[in-house]
């Protein structure tokens, strides 16, 4: 028996599938970044329709229900994907400090 929210989960795979395409189609995503994304939204909605594929993997971690692995997943990849952010915010504002320098040493040498 299908619920409603996994026709929700279901439709809103199928929309993130399409919008991967479109930016692959935009050239904004590589075959490669294109391929990723597939494959993580079929399996997105695979486990929204078929909810029970995971509890080998509940089972195995001594979680009571999926929403708990669910849950302990998405803070995980938050935790990952603010520190991938701050690393590229870092090296961002390394090059930029490094630009700004030698701007400022070109512009003081001409002025000499």
């Amino acid at each position: 028996m299908v619920l409603g929210i996994q026709l929700v989960g279901t439709f809103f795979g199928l929309f993130m599938v399409y919008y991967s395409f479109l930016h692959f189609k935009r050239k904004e995503f590589t075959a490669k970044e294109f391929g990723f994304w597939i494959i993580l939204w079929i399996a997105f909605i695979y486990i929204s329709i078929f909810p029970d594929s995971l509890d080998f993997i509940v089972k195995r971690l001594n979680l009571a229900r999926t929403l708990d692995l669910f849950i302990i997943l998405g803070f995980i990849i938050l935790i990952a994907i603010f520190f991938y952010t701050y690393t590229l915010v870092r090296v961002n504002q390394k090059r930029m400090e490094k630009i700004v320098r030698d701007i400022a040493g070109k512009e003081s040498n001409i002025k000499k």
